[in-house]
């Protein structure tokens, strides 16, 4: 079988430029190894972890701790069986979408491991079946990422574990120790904190998530610690000892040892392209995994692109989607959308994080100046009615015209607000359009305005704002450009 484009992968990224070459005119065909479409994404990792968040945040009642106190919850006996039976439902609806979207598109699933015989040629071999090989003018690689297994950690998949291990636990542990305090290891530690599980959370940074506005940080710190989590900044494991039979042994480098049901090591991902033979197509992956790519999404073989976790940062689902959906654009001709924009961020904490734009401390070290208005919920209708007292949102703009530079946020659906900010930071906006615009009541929506007349009062005691319309170009600070 011969195609215009054989993508190897069928996560997000795969997905989307498949579809974007089917669109095209294109003969596409998607090989996965798993039995079923959708990738890590949706089976491993985005889509179960996030669900059993939200069955984490339902169950226990956590939004109405601030009505009826820190002890309340829905459900007194919680188990993992209950925390799953959402996420297997919602696992199931997206694994179907995401086939559907694949055959009305006339793109050919191919089931089976796929591996380079040659430049052009990938071998599909599938379980206990034949070996396929099919040709293509071009290829993807969408093969994604895996947690990462330092052979000197006693990984057991069960009290020493990933976080691709932990989603498959009989039941939840009784106390739990995380070893990296990055996004997943955060995201994990404010989950199961709001569960009641006593949680240590180790890193050997000295702050939480250093990528993050600093403010946001240190609130979500202060958060975790208030739900129980207990906070090891500045440290690192030096051994992990699970040979007692009631606990896990970590010994922190500090010299202090932490007990616990259950370890669980978040220490990065690496690129899931160890089965491909890369050698065979003239590519070498980095230490980790990870296949270089330009900025069009290229390997080092021109006609060989990859997309998604598999090129490493930003490595979310959304930018993942966009890189693939631009990749086939570039294979095949098409005008790409050449606009570059910060990229919107959402980390699944409790409360959750959202953040576009750059960070206080990167305009300070950039020498931009800026004006930082803040909106808190306590201080909203809907933060109160949803009983959210630590969110906030912080809007940060240029000192001379007033024109939006970042956004962040913290709270309750801290990844859908930012997007109204995001809407007008595409058309060069600012402090002007909050101001006059008009938000349903009550909504969290209302932030923007409160944030930005909170701006108004430091640009009024300054008198430096100007106009948008003679703005002066701020020096490019662009996170993560795709």
């Amino acid at each position: 079988m011969h195609f215009d484009l054989v993508v190897i992968g069928s996560g997000p990224a795969g997905q989307k430029a498949a579809v974007q070459a089917a669109k095209l005119g294109r003969r596409a065909a998607v090989v996965e190894r798993m039995a079923v479409v959708g990738g890590v994404s949706i089976h491993t990792g985005t889509i179960p972890s996030k669900t059993l968040r939200e069955a984490v945040i339902y169950l226990t009642g956590y939004h109405q701790r601030t009505f009826y106190g820190h002890d309340y919850t829905v459900d007194p006996d919680i188990t993992m069986a209950d925390l799953m039976h959402r996420a297997a439902h919602v696992i199931q609806q997206q694994t179907e979408t995401a086939r559907r979207h694949l055959l009305a598109n006339g793109i050919e699933v191919l089931s089976g491991e796929a591996s380079f015989v040659d430049g052009h040629t990938i071998r599909v071999t599938e379980a206990n079946g034949p070996i396929t090989e099919v040709t293509a003018d071009r290829i993807l690689i969408a093969t994604g990422s895996e947690a990462s297994r330092d052979p000197a950690i006693p990984f057991d998949n069960h009290r020493v574990l990933t976080s691709d291990d932990l989603l498959r636990l009989p039941e939840v542990p009784a106390s739990l120790a995380i070893v990296g305090a990055g996004i997943i290891g955060t995201e994990y530690a404010g989950v199961f904190s709001a569960l009641g599980v006593p949680v240590h959370l180790v890193d050997r940074r000295p702050q939480l998530l250093p990528f993050v506005d600093g403010e946001i940080g240190e609130h979500l710190g202060r958060h975790l610690a208030d739900n129980g989590a207990t906070l090891h900044l500045n440290e690192g494991e030096s051994a992990i000892d699970p040979s007692h039979p009631d606990h896990v042994e970590l010994r922190l480098t500090s010299g202090k040892t932490v007990r616990v049901k259950a370890v669980l090591m978040c220490v990065g991902r690496v690129g899931a392209t160890a089965s491909l033979n890369l050698a065979a197509a003239g590519l070498h992956p980095d230490g980790r995994g990870r296949v270089p790519v330009n900025e069009h999404f290229q390997t080092a073989v021109p006609h060989i692109y990859a997309a998604g976790d598999v090129i490493g940062s930003p490595a979310l689902a959304a930018t993942s989607m966009e890189q693939g959906r631009r990749a086939a654009c570039h294979a095949f001709g098409a005008p790409e959308d050449t606009a570059v924009l910060p990229l919107p961020y959402a980390i699944y904490t409790v409360p959750e994080i959202s953040m576009l734009g750059p960070t206080s401390e990167e305009l300070d070290a950039a020498d931009v100046e800026y004006v930082a208005g803040r909106a808190h919920y306590r201080e909203i209708a809907r933060g109160q009615m949803l009983g959210d007292e630590a969110g906030f949102l912080k809007m940060l703009f240029h000192a001379q015209s007033g024109r939006l530079l970042g956004i962040h946020a913290l709270g309750a659906q801290a990844s859908e607000l930012i997007h109204i900010g995001q809407a007008v930071m595409s058309f060069g906006g600012g402090l002007d359009y909050f101001i006059d615009a008009v938000f349903n009541y009550p909504t969290l929506a209302e932030c923007y305005k409160a944030a930005a007349l909170d701006a108004a009062n430091d640009f009024r005691r300054a008198g430096t704002y100007g106009s948008i319309d003679a703005f002066v170009p701020v020096p490019p600070i662009l996170r993560h450009e795709t």
